[in-house]
């Protein structure tokens, strides 16, 4: 007998669809015409052991008790899901073969791979189990990954990488929410004071962008425009370039401050003849925006809708599971494989279908076309989020379901649109000694970016770019009719939304503080994975650390008080960038579970003495922390 687990109901209903038939529905299984076997977990069935499995004083919250460091780790079964955890555990001692199908990322490799370990299955056999990676539920798909198995032996990094992740969560997470629960319960707080790797960052970040704004104090800056003319009486505009000899009278950002100083430069400048320096046009092709990831998706829907990240993880879960309209939607490429590529023309024909107002879009589509999206190099695990095959109608959908579907299905279209292309000219001016430059920008070709009738919601128009410049070369001469002042005022840094606070966890190296750590940072890393993002944010709001207001996200006094006892590198990026990179290190087989964990048992001790409970102080309310669960929890599966 074959064994099938799925990592959820959903998905072993899509691999019993395509498999033989006639079939007979079980507690917690479907079987086959065949004799084999489809079963499913529940996401987690298994979880760390609370404290106290290791030791019954550990119930008790103590600052004595730490850190609590297990010696052998012990997983138990998740209480609600108990009862699929012993249909899987009599299963697996009756099949002779195990085919692992959980979702196509780390966790998805663990929740299954810990269940056959758990379940003590004879190494020869775990050594034979297959791994099945599905993407998209609908048949076809389905049935290509059943034709496609690969060794699960391959994963093995993939699991040791979300192991390694699981457990030191559990250290850090238990221990320093522990001591300052503790710490603020000496002052009359009531609440649990959790602390993660991921979400006291994130709450770090909101902290510091909130006092940046408070104490954000404006001044004045100072831009000077020469209005210049040429020999044929054509007119333009260029801006002042300080020069270094500017220095003492510029801020950290180059911007003047010194009105005096522009207003001589006004001086020198009016009436005065000037000479052209360069003058380069250049044609700029801009490809399409690649297909989403989760966060890019997230972000995008946040900004022209106002989701939030749950909101859109949760919108993706259903058209990926019961409409199974879009492929896998917790992933974190932006590729996709090049046997994709022929499957163009029936995705288009289904986003028509779904959504009748892209028709026109899919119509202009040109098939042939084959940008940079296909790229087998980049594609790991799992693959950008596009439309299936699926034809349905999109009537079906709620309001914000085709919100979500519409932003995937316009994404892929404009991977069949050539570049947009523009003329961007740049002249650059010497004028009584001082330099300065004159953009301009013309669209010439709108190729994909037809599609996006407006752009992206924190685009803002550039306003040193001008519509066009008259046709000057190195060594024309133009005549500065007069200096324009502008005075501005430096502004405040904007309070943190969803979208905002999405990007920096996805780009956070712009927070990281260690300039080496900087540089070896990729674009894709960031806080959490793309499963997580979402429930870490709500998590934050449900702990009563952060607030809404309207669409501002802001820190509570309770999570500033956090951030305030807590070392500096327990509230910044760095080492939950350093964590990340290391993890992914562990995936690829370039770093080891062993010494990442002794690193972290190392650092505990010396974390848990650069607490500061006097940051409580006067701290009050707080709801009591719910009897069973722990701090640290897994993440929500479908």
């Amino acid at each position: 007998m074959i064994l099938y687990i799925a990592e959820k109901p959903s998905l072993a209903r899509a691999m019993a669809e395509v498999l033989p038939k006639p079939q007979q529905k079980g507690d917690g299984f479907i079987r086959l015409a065949n004799g084999d076997v489809v079963s499913w977990c529940i996401g987690h069935l298994l979880e760390q052991a609370e404290p106290d499995a290791y030791d019954p004083a550990f119930k008790q919250w103590r600052r004595e008790h730490l850190p609590i460091i297990p010696d052998d780790w012990k997983l138990v079964a998740k209480p609600n899901t108990k009862k699929q955890l012993a249909v899987l555990k009599k299963l697996l001692k009756e099949a002779d073969s195990i085919v692992h199908a959980g979702d196509p990322d780390r966790e998805g490799q663990l929740l299954v791979d810990e269940v056959i370990s758990y379940c003590n299955v004879p190494a020869a056999k775990r050594e034979a189990v297959q791994r099945c990676l599905i993407s998209d539920l609908n048949p076809a798909a389905v049935k290509k990954s059943l034709a496609t198995l690969k060794p699960n032996k391959d994963f093995v990094p993939l699991s040791v990488s979300a192991l390694a992740r699981s457990r030191a969560d559990w250290l850090y997470g238990i221990n320093m929410t522990r001591l300052c629960t503790l710490a603020g319960r000496s002052t009359g707080y009531n609440g649990v004071l959790s602390v993660g790797r991921v979400q006291t960052p994130v709450l770090g970040l909101v902290v510091r962008r909130d006092r940046d704004i408070a104490d954000f104090r404006p001044k004045p800056f100072y831009e000077v425009l020469a209005l210049l003319q040429t020999d044929s009486k054509a007119q333009f505009r260029a801006k002042w370039q300080p020069s270094e000899a500017c220095q003492p009278w510029q801020d950290e950002e180059g911007r003047v401050l010194s009105r005096a100083l522009a207003e001589n430069v006004i001086r020198r400048i009016t009436g005065q003849p000037g000479r052209v320096l360069a003058a380069d046009n250049k044609r700029q092709r801009i490809p399409p925006p690649l297909p989403y990831n989760l966060s890019a998706l997230q972000i995008d829907a946040a900004r022209r809708f106002g989701l939030s990240a749950k909101q859109v993880l949760d919108l993706c879960q259903g058209l990926y599971e019961r409409h199974k309209l879009i492929t896998y939607p917790r992933s974190d490429n932006r590729y996709l494989p090049a046997e994709h590529f022929g499957q163009g023309p029936a995705v288009l024909a289904a986003i028509a279908a779904v959504c009748p107002g892209l028709s026109q879009a899919v119509a202009a589509a040109d098939t042939g076309i084959r940008g940079r999206a296909w790229n087998d190099a980049r594609v790991e695990a799992h693959h950008a989020i596009i439309p299936t095959t699926r034809h349905t109608d999109g009537a079906r959908l709620s309001g914000t379901e085709r919100q979500i579907y519409e932003l995937i299905a316009r994404q892929y279209a404009a991977q069949f649109y050539p570049h947009q292309e523009l003329d961007e000219k740049k002249v650059e001016l010497e004028i009584a000694g001082g330099r300065f430059v004159a953009r301009a920008r013309q669209q010439q070709v709108a190729g994909w970016k037809a599609l996006f009738t407006q752009g992206k919601a924190d685009e803002e128009e550039d306003d040193e770019l001008q519509a066009q410049l008259p046709a000057l070369k190195t060594g024309d001469t133009v005549q500065c009719l007069q200096g324009e002042l502008q005075e501005k005022q430096t502004q405040p840094p904007r309070p943190f939304t969803d979208a905002t606070l999405l990007s920096a966890m996805t780009h956070i190296a712009r927070f990281v503080t260690d300039g080496e750590l900087k540089k070896i940072l990729r674009d894709t890393d960031g806080l959490g994975t793309e499963a997580t993002r979402a429930g870490i944010i709500e998590l934050l709001f449900t702990r009563g650390f952060l607030e809404r207001r309207g669409r501002q996200i802001h820190a509570t006094e309770t999570g500033s008080r956090l951030v305030d006892s807590l070392p500096a590198s327990a509230t910044t990026p760095d080492m939950t960038a350093r964590w990340e990179a290391v993890l992914d290190a562990i995936s690829r087989k370039q770093a080891g579970y062993r010494q990442f964990m002794e690193e972290l048992q190392g650092q505990l001790p010396m974390l848990i003495d650069s607490v500061k409970p006097d940051a409580f102080r006067g701290l009050q309310g707080g709801k009591p922390p719910r009897k069973r669960r722990g701090p640290v929890r897994r993440r929500a599966r479908g």
